[in-house]
């Protein structure tokens, strides 16, 4: 493609969103990807969190060349779908892993094109390619995507300060830097938890935690020490905690899009 001077554009744009959703689990990650706008689905080896939801999927894919196939039937369009759901990236990183053994012909990643981590490379080169057919899902077909991940509970090492345990997304590190990076929103779900302090014997602290709203679950839209989250664009103004609904996200996005007017003062 050539560019000329009119091509140059002006204004803002608002594109369908790439979200990644984190959270523990059994949490409704997959409820809320289910109340997308016209989702399909694309459910890996591992998960069987939608056999419940009555939505459109594809067959469970036991390759890395079935999620590109399902991706691909998708950019062929024909269909109505607005938003396409992987779920989920942590039973994808074992899918792949195995792809690239079984193209190297080793037993392990570890092993592959000879060891040294040149394995974990030829993955992350997999996991571009299934971002980037999202990437023309939403600019040839218009549709938005979610990445469903699962976390682990990791020390981290912070530079600055001592060490503290965190929420991590549960796949490599460098893919997940990757997917952060690439991502318009990351959210984590989870419950509201208050944590409490009592007095036990023998001058002991005795520490509870309680779920200071049973009937709901939250996606927090922040990065915390305590687990990842953030976005750009109007993504990052969300409120920190939103009710785990779809309904709930975009009436906050749409209040972004769509600010009231300021009243006018009275002469």
């Amino acid at each position: 493609m050539s560019f000329n001077l009119k091509s140059i554009t002006r204004g803002k744009v608002v594109r369908p969103p790439r979200i990644i959703l984190l959270g523990v689990e059994k949490i409704g990650k997959s409820s809320f990807a289910a109340g997308a706008d016209r989702p399909i689905f694309i459910p890996i080896k591992g998960e069987e969190g939608i056999d419940d939801f009555d939505v459109d999927k594809f067959p469970v894919c036991h390759s890395f060349d079935e999620i590109e196939s399902a991706l691909d039937t998708l950019l062929e369009g024909g269909h109505n779908y607005k938003t396409v759901v992987m779920d989920s990236a942590s039973t994808a990183e074992p899918v792949i892993w195995q792809s690239v053994c079984d193209e190297y012909n080793v037993s392990s990643i570890e092993l592959a094109g000879g060891g040294y981590g040149k394995g974990y490379g030829f993955a992350l080169d997999r996991w571009r390619t299934i971002t980037e057919k999202l990437d023309r899902l939403r600019d040839e077909q218009k549709m938005a995507s979610i990445t469903i991940g699962h976390v682990k509970v990791k020390t981290f090492n912070d530079p600055e300060r001592p060490s503290y345990d965190q929420y991590q997304f549960d796949i490599n590190e460098k893919v997940a830097h990757m997917l952060f990076r690439w991502a318009d929103f990351i959210g984590f779900a989870n419950k509201n938890i208050g944590i409490t302090e009592e007095k036990g014997g023998f001058n002991k602290k005795i520490i509870k935690g309680d779920d200071l709203d049973s009937e709901t679950n939250y996606l927090f839209t922040k990065k915390t020490p305590a687990h990842p989250g953030g976005g750009r664009g109007i993504y990052g103004k969300l409120p920190s905690e939103i009710p785990l609904y779809w309904e709930s996200f975009m009436e906050e996005v749409q209040a972004l899009l769509n600010p009231p007017e300021p009243k006018k003062k009275k002469a």
